[in-house]
């Protein structure tokens, strides 16, 4: 099956959400002190990258929110991969409940194309982006959703003074986020199928995925 990446990639100096600091990436050893310590012929690089959690394309757990929510070391696998997708194609800003109403999204990763990746990296990524209303996240809730992502900063609205109900109410029902997410565009409507695992760290709540959908 095709396989469609929808992740960002990640490099020293990486603004993802504006505020936030950039990954940097620097040698432990490189490749021509390790020939000192391996056979003839035998080289090795290793690298140290420092990073926050919300880098690139990333997922959140409960636990970014919530205290006594499920770590990334807490999550279970079935719910981050090979699930049954479904696309919408957003417009508005604010993407209320009634786009969800006509199709089955029970089990299934609820993706929201704004087209706003386009901005990712540069100074408007972070002013006027779509996001996720609060009635669209209990909808998503009480509708069976897994798993919410979108191309744009943020789930929320992070221009509301603070206030995050998307966040509150998905995590709150153990519905993971996805934020950041680019190439939605190539992916069905329906018919996909998406992954997108974080590594298994306990005492962390959001982490960098390599996110892809199978067509």
């Amino acid at each position: 099956m095709p396989i469609i990446d929808l992740s960002h990639r990640i490099s020293a100096g990486l603004i993802t959400y504006p505020g936030l600091p950039a990954p940097t990436i620097t040698p432990y050893l490189t490749r021509e002190e390790s020939r000192s310590r391996y056979a003839p012929g035998t080289e090795f690089a290793m690298d140290v990258i420092t990073m926050i959690g919300n880098t690139g394309t990333y997922l959140d757990s409960p636990f970014h929110r919530y205290a006594d929510g499920a770590d990334l070391a807490g999550l279970d696998l079935s719910t981050l991969v090979d699930l049954r997708t479904e696309v919408f194609r957003c417009t508005d800003r604010g993407i209320r409940a009634s786009v969800f109403a006509d199709r089955d999204i029970r089990g299934a990763a609820v993706l929201l194309d704004t087209g706003w990746s386009r901005h990712f990296g540069l100074p408007s990524y972070g002013s006027g982006a779509p996001f996720l209303s609060a009635d669209g996240a209990q909808f998503l809730v009480d509708a069976g959703a897994v798993l919410v992502g979108i191309d744009s900063v943020n789930i929320d609205d992070v221009e509301s003074g603070g206030e995050r109900p998307a966040h509150s109410i998905l995590l709150g029902a153990g519905v993971h986020v996805v934020e950041h997410l680019t190439n939605l565009g190539s992916v069905p409507e329906s018919g996909a199928f998406f992954s997108a695992a974080p590594p298994a760290v306990e005492g962390f709540g959001t982490f960098p995925v390599r996110a892809y959908a199978r067509v």
